[in-house]
């Protein structure tokens, strides 16, 4: 397991899931250099809502199937785009962002949410962060399987 992975396990003993993902959120922003956001969206009534997350003000509301965050939710695979302004439909919360990664929560074939970060650097993202946030991700998937948005 990744040193992360490891650090987000550990953190996942924590019984209330806000409080929970609120410190995931702080973990990821202190292990990633270049980054300007890092947090989630969670799934809920056929779209993401704005969860936990370390950065700038953020849109709260993603429809799925729209941006990079509900792209990746709809297909529910990871997405690197190393230039936001080339995707096709990026949605802009923050005008400084650059390059991005999005990582699904799937548990059994289930959206729970996304994974977020963004950087302030053109192309920051690579297969070894892909790597250690789905690694990530499966943690808070086994933790967060029975999670609804409506208990936060």
């Amino acid at each position: 397991m990744n040193i992360l992975a490891s650090q987000v396990e550990a953190l996942c003993e924590e019984k209330d899931d806000l409080a929970m993902l609120a410190n995931v959120a702080a973990a990821i922003n202190m292990n990633y250099e270049q980054i300007n956001w890092a947090g989630f969206y969670l799934y809920k009534n056929d779209e993401l809502v704005l969860g936990p997350f370390q950065g700038k003000v953020a849109c709260t509301h993603i429809p799925m199937g729209k941006g990079v965050c509900g792209t990746s939710a709809s297909n529910k695979k990871t997405i690197i785009v190393e230039d936001v302004h080339k995707f096709e439909g990026h949605i802009a919360c923050d005008s400084a962002s650059n390059s991005e990664i999005v990582v699904p929560i799937i548990y059994e074939n289930t959206l729970i949410g996304v994974i977020d970060i963004d950087s302030f650097i053109f192309n920051r993202f690579n297969n070894e962060d892909k790597e250690i946030l789905e690694e990530v991700a499966k943690v808070l998937a086994n933790r967060l399987k029975k999670m609804t948005i409506s208990h936060l």
